[in-house]
């Protein structure tokens, strides 16, 4: 570990320091190719920082392509490829349609409007903005964030907000206040990354329930809860990373019942549920619970500029002070500059024209990446049932691996991101997401083509050819 002893100072933030210096080690090659990093909480100690650091760290690397994910083994670094004159050159490759990113197209974001809430709080608010806020986050925000829910149905109190720095924080502070090690937590199966690493960092036991087309498997979920009391149960009920499934009526409100009965706390993970697309019920599972078992993370980074890294965590009134003390001890406060901006935004701005504006564009972008994944794909892949989102998640048949299949788009210049990343354990790795966020309506159009007419070729050449090391991930 003598190579990660980093000193730390005050000119820039921490994580940028600590990505800094692990790439130059990457790029001097004083990181060997296929080298591990060491485990998050390992380097987190080692540096004297928290462990939402290192994720930020890892996951800033790991987009720039600078290191890769085995599921279950950690992060390597990647093999830098053909540019010697300038190692960065290679992961700026403008012909590549990305379908692996979630973040969405920096064509939507108000920027103008922005830097005007931006010069707007540094005017009215003066150095007070730059002081650290200890509490709930930013007053005024946090009451623009109760009317801006009543509008999705959900009811509550700026006094039951906390302002978190993104979605990925908001599962790290309510992890580190709830979870102590060897508790149980469910996820649904497939679900997003973040929260499995997150919970795994905690010593957490993570048992996998799966999903059907309206949700979750509420039979086998029963079956679990008989002989196993988890702590806590991380669901994204509506438009579901990776799988885009939304959860009827019934089960949510069925959720919440058996949370009461069985005594645990739901985390509720919402990303983009402000839009209903061709959902009949895309209210937040929050906006049912009669029973106070919901912790619910709202994320702007799909529908608002990613950068900013700010969200929500609406928490019952029992567990504010561990959520508290967790997010103080994450890092004491989200920037006041960030939180006064994003206020003047909502207030000044017009937020309610910029969401419908968002909206109309995820829907036209869904509507047609559908149409196109039913006509030029789904004769020969299976696809899980959507009724809206970003997400579409496919099954190519037995004897495929999804490593092999994204590796050889992605030499025809479509990005995938493949299934192991959003499985605990995969045994039969077969699956891969298709992400419209970022992509444009030609970019659909000619990606999905491209999958299309390279598709037969794959079939033909790779079947029963497994890569034994198919939950690596490269960008």
């Amino acid at each position: 570990m003598e190579k990660y002893n980093i000193k730390l100072d005050n000119s820039t933030k921490k994580y940028l320091q600590i990505y800094n210096y692990i790439k130059n080690l990457i790029i001097e090659k004083e990181l060997k190719e296929h080298e591990k990093l060491p485990p998050i909480r390992r380097l987190s100690q080692t540096i004297g920082v928290n462990n939402t650091t290192i994720v930020k760290v890892y996951e800033l690397l790991e987009n720039e392509g600078y290191v890769y994910k085995t599921i279950g083994s950690g992060t390597f670094v990647s093999r830098l490829k053909s540019n010697k004159e300038d190692p960065n050159t290679e992961f700026k490759n403008e012909d590549i349609i990305h379908f692996d990113s979630g973040n969405p197209s920096t064509e939507m974001f108000p920027i103008e409007d922005f830097k005007n809430a931006v010069n707007m709080a540094i005017s009215k608010e003066d150095k007070a903005i730059f002081e650290y806020d200890e509490g709930l986050g930013c007053d005024e925000l946090r009451e623009k964030i109760v009317e801006y829910l009543k509008t999705t149905k959900v009811k509550t109190t700026k006094d039951n907000i906390q302002i978190i720095s993104g979605a990925q924080q908001g599962i790290d502070i309510v992890c580190k206040g709830l979870i102590n090690y060897s508790d149980v937590v469910f996820l649904e199966e497939p679900t997003y990354n973040g929260a499995i690493q997150v919970f795994k960092s905690r010593g957490a036991k993570i048992i996998s329930i799966p999903m059907l087309d309206d949700g979750i498997d509420i039979g086998i979920l029963k079956l679990k809860l008989e002989k196993i009391k988890p702590k806590l149960i991380y669901t994204m009920p509506n438009f579901q990373n990776p799988t885009g499934i939304s959860y009827s009526t019934y089960k949510k409100k069925k959720l919440i019942e058996l949370a009461e009965k069985y005594d645990f706390y739901i985390l509720e993970d919402d990303f983009i549920s402000d839009f209903s697309f061709e959902s009949n019920d895309n209210r937040p599972l929050k906006s049912y619970d009669d029973k106070n078992r919901v912790i619910y993370i709202k994320s702007f980074s799909k529908i608002f500029m990613p950068g900013l890294r700010i969200g929500i965590v609406e928490i019952p009134n029992e567990l504010l002070k561990k959520i508290l003390w967790a997010k103080y001890s994450s890092d004491i406060s989200t920037p006041g500059l960030i939180q006064k901006s994003m206020y003047y935004y909502m207030e000044f701005f017009n937020w309610n024209d910029y969401i419908k504006v968002v909206e109309k564009i995820y829907t036209e972008k869904y509507i047609l990446a559908k149409k196109l994944i039913k006509e030029r794909l789904s004769d020969r892949l299976k696809v899980r049932k959507a009724n809206g989102g970003i997400n579409f998640f496919l099954e190519l048949p037995r004897g495929y691996s999804s490593k092999d299949f994204t590796d050889f788009m992605l030499s025809k210049g479509v990005a995938l991101l493949p299934g192991t990343y959003f499985f605990d354990n995969l045994v039969d790795d077969r699956f891969f997401r298709i992400n419209i966020a970022k992509a444009s309506i030609q970019d659909l159009e000619k990606g999905i083509s491209i999958i299309s007419d390279n598709l037969d070729e794959f079939l033909e050449n790779y079947k029963n050819q497994l890569n034994l090391k198919s939950n690596k991930l490269f960008y």
